[in-house]
């Protein structure tokens, strides 16, 4: 069974690539496809892997001006030499699914979401677009017809894998094709429950607009309780300049700091909408409860009064409520740990390996 390996772009380290992390470990003698890849963002993790780019990469600037880019994805994504392989594994949350196989092939998809900018997202993303006005002008027409696109790619997909429940029902809604779930795989092992005195909230990530982090500055401003915040991106100079003297803003750490903030942090907060969240998964690692904004992925994983608590409303008046009345003595850790496990790399692993195998197994 000859496997390859297909991936939207390998330009920046995030869920999706830990995912692909996994699945080259599952198949290890698989190549990698891939739009775009940042040899100086990705050569630690990725530099020792088969990777194939597409004629994309070959282009002056195209890791700057990625974006440009946008209409030539999908020929890109289509030109991939794939004749070869059996059994193609694409790893999408945008063009990778659209590869074109043999006709005996078997395509699998593990979908993080259908393409936001073309569906659940396509209004946002074109009034946030900083970009001359001619282009957000243009930008509808763009998406309408690679939407267009992105329904037949769907429809070359033979077996969908969704990472939530959330993306389950949004496969089902755009590309209106059925999907079994399997969770992102969490290195669980790495972290661990501490004994420290929990003396502040958590929040980190990449630092960027949809993940709502403007509203936990906003709270926690207000009420005065400390609150560390780790990663860095686009927002993180506006949140600095809103942020009081209790909020402390540690850049980006290292995996084993990383650790120790959720293992010392009296709860992470998790206030936006996400396809699955694997932050959150991480602090119940930890053995830290969560608390949340209740909608997306973090509704499969916080179990109220368990593992963390849920707010209903996305805004800085109901995150402050939330956390006045939070007790953190309420919460056992090593339940909360336990309850993070069956999110580990070995089910996800054996998932998916399940999967490949039946989908092999079963062809006609």
């Amino acid at each position: 069974m000859r496997v390859a390996l297909v991936h939207d772009h390998l330009t920046q380290l995030g869920g999706a690539e830990r995912v692909l992390e996994v699945l080259q470990t599952l198949w290890p003698f698989a190549p990698t496809f891939t739009l775009l890849y940042s040899k100086e963002q990705m050569e630690p993790v990725f530099g020792h892997k088969d990777i194939r780019t597409s004629f994309l990469q070959r282009i002056p600037g195209a890791l700057r001006f990625m974006r440009w880019l946008l209409p030539l994805m999908p020929i890109a994504t289509e030109q991939y030499p794939l004749q070869e392989y059996d059994v193609v594994i694409s790893s999408s949350s945008g063009f990778a699914k659209g590869v074109v196989t043999n006709a005996n092939a078997i395509h699998i998809c593990y979908c993080h979401t259908p393409t936001r900018y073309l569906w659940s997202d396509a209004a946002s993303y074109v009034n946030e677009l900083h970009a001359p006005w001619f282009v957000k002008a243009l930008l509808p027409i763009i998406q309408s017809v690679l939407r267009s696109w992105d329904k037949l790619a769907a429809d070359r997909v033979d077996v969908f894998v969704a990472n939530s429940k959330t993306v389950q029902q949004r496969i089902r809604k755009y590309y209106g094709k059925e999907s079994v779930v399997i969770h992102p795989p969490v290195s669980t092992d790495e972290f661990s429950i501490s004994a420290a005195q929990k003396t502040a909230f958590l929040i980190g990530g990449r630092l960027v607009s949809y993940k709502r982090y403007d509203i936990v500055i906003a709270a926690f401003t207000r009420i005065g309780i400390p609150l560390i915040v780790f990663g860095t991106g686009p927002e993180e100079a506006k949140l600095r300049a809103m942020a009081g003297k209790n909020i402390t803003f540690m850049g980006r750490v290292t995996d084993s700091e990383r650790a120790r903030l959720f293992s010392e942090a009296i709860a992470f907060i998790h206030p936006h909408e996400e396809d699955f969240g694997i932050t959150a998964v991480e602090s119940m690692a930890a053995g830290r409860p969560v608390i949340a904004f209740n909608k997306g992925g973090a509704t499969e994983t916080v179990i109220e009064g368990v593992t963390g608590t849920l707010f209903s409303e996305q805004s800085w008046e109901a995150l402050a409520d939330t956390v006045l009345h939070f007790d953190e003595k309420r919460f056992n850790p090593a339940a909360i740990k336990a309850h993070a496990e069956q999110f580990s790399v070995a089910n996800f692993r054996k998932a998916m390996h399940d999967v490949v195998t039946h989908a092999w197994e079963s062809r006609a």
